[in-house]
Order: structure tokens, then sequence, then C-alpha cells
């Protein structure tokens, strides 16, 4: 029987081993590969808690105010009002989350935009007057980009390894796509089974505690980086340019939705627009394990010619065919997001990268609001069925016209 190996030590002899342990090798897996870093489920866990009512907060107002008013007109118009309020003061918001940190804007910013939804909730059971609803409405305008603080963490943990940057952005995305598809089917839910205030309450709840949850993730929190620039990003070379691609992109989005609704016009029409995300939700996740990405124009020229699917489609008069249709076309969208933001990072200065995703996301959300008005008319005017659907194709081409007469993502690199 061989005899252990003794070493001397300060303390006396000692056993020393014969073999030294190798060390694990990396697992194949890029996701959990991601997820091995430190601290990285915690607030990716209260993120995701924090990003679902993202999908409940429009449709639940919606769904509260028509029970009350009787008018999806109005419930419409106020639910707008809300977002192009959104839309001015969330980039500021987010200059003072870059400035002064996550934990310290975010946190008060969320309570203040809780408080605002349910001074909202109040005046609707009240039936308060008209004028009240686009005054209290605008109380909610300080709700964080929380996509943007995750993709955030992400960028300063995997600062140097652009590979595993993409393979977060991806997920990311597939994040968004997910919340948007549990979301709206979660609001219906609440507001049929118990009240049409439920799903304001619980989507309220669910976020001011994801967000209490995510701030409380210190470790991985961002530092606040020294000011580089003291203007926007927008004044960042090719900033406008890939924020006007932004702009089209969400037309596509916009126009789909309200196109699909009104084709399919029955209980139906929520699931159906499901497979769209759920398309997304697929590929993004297979995109972030992809070792090579392609080019933002690639992106989008796939992306043109797969919108075509729910055109070709609705062509037939299948809603079975509709639904294929809107799950290809939806392979198409967290590549070409995944992509976008990844310029995004790399063309915003350090200091601003919060401010710069949330540019994005609001250049996205006026998009999605245009879109949101052509396709309305264009399914009230329509000349055939599936007319409106040349839409989204449009507003397709037109990001891709924009990307390559502007010369922007010419390189799929992200910033590390």
């Amino acid at each position: 029987m061989p005899q252990p190996d003794l070493t001397l030590t300060p303390a006396g002899p000692a056993l020393a081993p014969r073999y030294r342990e190798r060390p694990a090798a990396p697992h194949r897996n890029p996701y959990v590969r991601l997820f091995a870093i430190p601290g990285t489920r915690a607030f990716t866990a209260g993120n995701l808690v924090a990003r679902l009512p993202t999908g409940m907060f429009g449709i639940s107002a919606v769904i509260m105010i028509a029970a009350a008013y009787d008018s999806y007109a109005l419930a419409g118009s106020v639910t707008a009002a809300g977002l192009a309020a959104g839309a001015l003061t969330v980039p500021w918001i987010a200059r003072l989350i870059d400035r002064y940190g996550q934990a310290r804007i975010a946190v008060p910013a969320a309570a203040y935009a809780v408080l605002g939804r349910l001074v909202l909730l109040l005046c609707v059971h009240e039936k308060a007057p008209v004028w009240t609803l686009f005054a209290v409405t605008a109380l909610t305008a300080t709700t964080p980009n929380t996509g943007g603080m995750s993709r955030a963490r992400w960028a300063h943990l995997l600062r140097g390894d652009p590979d595993a940057l993409h393979t977060a952005n991806a997920f990311e995305q597939a994040v968004d796509e997910l919340c948007f598809m549990l979301g709206p089917v979660l609001t219906v839910l609440l507001c049929s089974a118990l009240f049409p205030e439920a799903g304001t309450l619980v989507a309220a709840t669910l976020y001011l505690g994801g967000i209490l949850l995510f701030a409380a993730q210190r470790s991985t929190e961002p530092p606040v980086a020294p000011r580089t620039s003291t203007g926007s990003p927008l004044r960042a070379p090719g900033m406008a340019a890939l924020l006007s691609v932004f702009l089209a992109g969400g037309a596509i989005f916009g126009a789909m939705e309200v196109v699909a609704l009104a084709f399919v016009d029955g209980p139906a029409a929520g699931p159906v627009l499901a497979l769209q995300a759920a398309g997304s939700c697929a590929a993004g996740l297979l995109y972030g394990r992809a070792r090579r990405t392609a080019g933002l124009r690639t992106c989008l020229a796939a992306m043109t010619l797969l919108m075509a699917m729910p055109l070709l489609a609705a062509a037939t008069g299948s809603l079975l065919a509709l639904a294929a249709g809107l799950l290809v076309a939806g392979m198409a969208t967290a590549p070409t997001m995944v992509t976008g933001m990844g310029l995004v990072q790399r063309l915003t200065p350090e200091s601003q990268l919060n401010e710069g995703m949330t540019l994005a996301v609001t250049a996205l959300l006026g998009g999605i609001a245009a879109g949101s008005a052509v396709g309305g008319w264009a399914a009230d005017h329509a000349p055939f069925p599936a007319f409106g659907f040349l839409i989204p194709v449009a507003a397709a081409a037109l990001a891709l016209a924009l990307c390559v007469a502007t010369g922007v993502g010419r390189s799929p690199r992200v910033r590390a």
C-alpha cells in the first residue's frame, strides 16, 4: 500500500496532494455560464417580476376604464396620454439613474408611478370627471425602464466579453417577449374572474415588489461612471440614425397588433397574437446561442421578408394559416432587436447607458403608436380583408431603407 506524501508546513507535517484537482470545464450552454456569475439570478428574478406588469398595465387600464365609462375610445385615449407623457419623462428618469445610480432613483420613481396607478384606479372606481383621468395618468409617467436597467447590469458585468453580452441581450429580449405573452393573458383572467380593477392592483403590486427586489441586489449594480459627455446620447455619432430605424421598427409591431385584432375580431385574437411573441421568444433564445451574429441590415431584410408571411396567410382567409404566419414573422423580431440594442450599447457612452437604451425604447413606443394609428385606419378603410397586413411589410421595408441610407449597423459587433 503506497504511503501518503508528507510535506513540512509551519504547523508541522501535512499531507501533500498527489494530484491537483483540475478546474471544471466551462459549460457548453452559454445561458448556464451566464447565470453562473454571482448575483445574476437574484437581479434577474426581481427584474422579471417587475417587467411582467409592462404587459399588464395598458390592457388593465383599458378594461377598467371601459367597464366604468362604457367607452373604449376614452380608455384608449387615456392610455395613449399616459404613453405620450412617459415618452417625455422616462428618458429624464434614465438620465438620473445614470447620474445617481439605479437603486437611488428607480425605487422612488417606481413608488411614485404605482401611486399614480392607484389614484387612477380610485378615480375610475368613483367615476370621476373624464378630465381627471387624463390629469392623473400623467402621474404614472415616472416608470423606470426596467429592461434597460437589467441590460446595463449585464453590460457592466460582461464588459470585455462581447459574446457573453450578446447572449445576455438575447435573453433580455426573450424576457420582453415572454412578459408581453403572459401579461395580457393574466390581466384578462384577473379582470374577468374577479373585478375590472383587479388587473391594475396585481400589476402595481408585482411591479413595486419586483423593483424593490431588483434594487436590493447592490453587488451587481453598475457603479456611477464619470460623465464623459454633458449632452444627450442623441449627439453620439450614428445614434439619431439608429433611433430612426427603431421608430420605423416600432411601427411594424403597432400596425401588426391592430390589423391582426381587426382581422380575427373575436376571442381567438389574443392567442393568435401571442404566437408572434412566442416565435420571437424562441428565436431570441436560439440567437443568443449563436457564435456568429448578423448585421442589422441582414436582420431587417429577413424581417421584411418574414412580415410578408401574415399577408399571404391572411389572403387565404384561414385563421390557422394566419396563426402560422404570425409565428414565422415573429422569428425575425428578437434577432433584430438584440442586434439593434447591441448597437445602442456600442454607440452610447458608458456613463449614459441607461439613457441611451431608454431613448431606443422611447423610439419604439413612438413607432408603435404611429403604427397603431395607421393600422387602425387601414383596418377601417381596407379595400380587401388582408390589406392592413401591407402596413407592417411597408414599415419593415422603411426601417431597412433607413438603415441602408444612413449607414448604421454596418458591423454586428457590440461594445463591451
